[in-house]
């Protein structure tokens, strides 16, 4: 499986920036997709995470609100979409398969089977 993340830039406080991953390779065997984001000297951080028919979706509590993660099967992608951006929104942003059912370890580095690149987000005061 091979993930590529696109989208990433530099927007204004408030702004908006739409994410995407195209997922390659076996497809038929993600069960869960996720973003993760890391920024400078912190650990990674779960962001968002869909199953594969779209009907479970989970946020980070930092993004509820803002973010909204969605799928589209046929183009075999998934998006993030970033609203009210602030200045700690800043980050590289990952995507990720999970290639096991969601339970915990979806809110989890470690529960990840696959993983893109990374796509810088920066967000200016």
């Amino acid at each position: 499986v091979q993930l590529q993340a696109s989208g990433g830039g530099l927007v204004q406080a408030g702004g908006s920036l739409g994410l995407s991953c195209a997922v390659s390779g076996r497809t038929f065997s993600i069960l869960v997709m996720g973003w993760f984001r890391q920024a400078p000297g912190k650990e990674r951080e779960f962001v968002a995470a869909i199953n594969w028919s779209g009907m479970r979706t989970n946020y980070g509590d930092s993004v509820k609100g803002r973010f909204t993660i969605a799928r589209d099967n046929a183009k075999n992608t998934v998006y993030l979409q970033t609203n009210n951006l602030k200045p700690e929104d800043t980050a590289v942003y990952y995507c990720a398969a999970k290639s096991s059912p969601y339970d915990i370890n979806t809110y989890n580095v470690a529960g990840y089977d696959y993983w893109g690149q990374g796509t810088q987000v920066t967000v200016s005061s």
